[in-house]
């Protein structure tokens, strides 16, 4: 079999192409003697890696003139004390979205807590009627992921309309709405997930492979139509090393597109938030 001539994406480079025009956007609605956007983080508890992300939200939104807000409430939160701050950030006149980082203890209900944000504020795109919107083809917030996925397809230039996409894993943050926009764009679209049958079979008549299961090195080069685009949403840690849901390396010569475990889709994720956020500003203020 030929060797393909493998395209690593840097999701940083085109994260930073999609931040600054965003910066200079709102570089343009502030001279004007407008306010700036505001993004706000709700993190319930202390745990490390959602510390770690929170941060690198807050660096995100300096980079492009937003205002930033980190509300850190304690572990034992009660669902009625949490879903009472929400109500208050709902009716803040500041804040353009909310985003209440997961995962939450689990004592705590995510849907009670997605379904209680405002939906011009959620910017994570999880309240059912941005989902529902979604579906229907009708303006909405989209999740995050699945818009930096779309992103990155585009910016590399692979064809959707006619194509098959596989996706694996069916999870309201990515699985399905990732499903549904390449619906959108005209592919012909299967979701896998942990009781398909023959799951390397199908996986190898995909022209687009997305895999967001959560499972390390899951998907291997057999598994690979060569010439796929394969888009790695996976994030895990074996070894103290951050390895995706594809065996990356042995991706290479197989895959015309792909992206690496760290750099890959991560950056673009946060980027997309920026982009709902600014969008989310536009409509509070009638832009």
């Amino acid at each position: 079999m030929q060797k393909i001539e493998t395209t690593i994406v840097d999701g940083k480079a085109l994260a930073q192409d999609i931040r600054q025009r965003i910066a200079g956007e709102v570089a343009n609605l502030t001279c004007t003697g407008r306010r700036k956007p505001k993004l706000v983080v709700v993190l319930v508890g202390s745990n490390p890696a959602s510390l770690s992300y929170i941060k690198g939200k807050q660096r995100a939104c300096m980079s492009v003139g937003f205002d930033s807000e980190e509300i850190l409430l304690p572990e034992n939160i009660s669902q009625e004390k949490l879903l009472a701050e929400i109500v208050r950030l709902n009716q803040d006149a500041c804040s353009d979205g909310i985003l209440v980082q997961l995962p939450l203890p689990t004592h705590l209900c995510p849907n009670r807590v997605a379904q209680a944000i405002d939906p011009v504020k959620d910017v994570d795109g999880l309240h059912p009627q941005n989902a529902g919107a979604l579906l229907l083809g009708i303006p909405g917030h989209r999740a995050c992921t699945p818009l930096g996925i779309l992103e990155i397809l585009d910016r590399h230039h692979v064809p959707m309309e006619g194509a098959h996409a596989v996706v694996l894993g069916r999870s309201n943050i990515v699985g399905k709405p990732v499903a549904q926009l390449l619906l959108e764009r005209n592919a012909t679209v299967t979701i896998c997930h942990s009781r398909t049958k023959n799951l390397p079979a199908v996986t190898r008549e995909a022209d687009i492979l997305v895999a967001a299961v959560g499972r390390a090195r899951m998907v291997k080069a057999d598994w690979v139509k060569p010439g796929a685009a394969v888009i790695d949403v996976g994030v895990n840690v074996i070894d103290d090393k951050l390895v995706g849901d594809v065996d990356f390396e042995a991706l290479h010569g197989i895959a015309k597109i792909l992206t690496p475990p760290k750099g890959g889709v991560g950056p673009m994720t946060i980027t997309m938030l920026l982009h709902n956020t600014l969008n989310a500003y536009k409509i509070r203020e009638g832009l």
